[in-house]
C-alpha cells in the first residue's frame, strides 16, 4: 500500500463531493417522482447521472485516494491463491464434522447438568 497522503481535500473539493452527492440524491428522488414513466428510461436515467457523480467525486482528492486504495484492492485479491474444489469440499467436510462432534458433545454435558439438577432439586425438596 502506498504511504499515507492527506486526503482531507480543499473546500473545492468538499463542495464537488457536496455536489456530487446533492446530484445522486436528487436523481433517486426523480426516479420515484417519475413513477409513471418507463422503468427503462428512469433507470438510464440514474445510471447516467451516477457516472457523472462518480465523475465528479473522482476530480477530487478523497476520490483519486479512494480509487488508488480500490485499484490496490484488485491487486492483491490477484495475489490470492484460491483453492481447488477438492481443497474446498474438503475442508468443509471437516468443518461440518467438528461442529457435529462439538454439539454431540454439548448435547451430552446438556443432558447430564439436567439430570443434576433434576436430582439436586427432587432430593432438596
Amino acid at each position: 500500500m502506498s504511504a499515507k497522503a492527506d486526503n482531507s481535500g480543499s473546500p473545492v473539493d468538499k463542495l464537488k463531493l457536496a455536489f456530487a452527492g446533492l446530484l445522486f440524491g436528487a436523481v433517486i428522488v426523480a426516479y420515484h417522482y417519475f413513477d409513471e414513466q418507463s422503468g427503462l428510461y428512469r433507470a438510464i436515467g440514474v445510471v447516467a447521472v451516477a457516472a457523472i457523480s462518480l465523475g465528479i467525486t473522482l476530480t477530487t482528492a478523497p476520490g483519486r485516494a479512494g480509487w488508488g486504495f480500490a485499484r490496490e484492492a484488485r491487486q492483491e485479491l490477484r495475489k490470492v491463491i484460491w483453492p481447488t474444489r477438492k481443497e474446498a469440499l474438503q475442508t468443509t467436510l471437516v468443518v461440518v464434522v467438528m461442529v457435529s462432534i462439538v454439539a454431540v458433545i454439548l448435547w451430552l454435558l446438556d443432558v447430564l447438568f439436567r439430570f443434576g439438577v433434576e436430582q439436586l432439586v427432587v432430593s432438596g425438596g
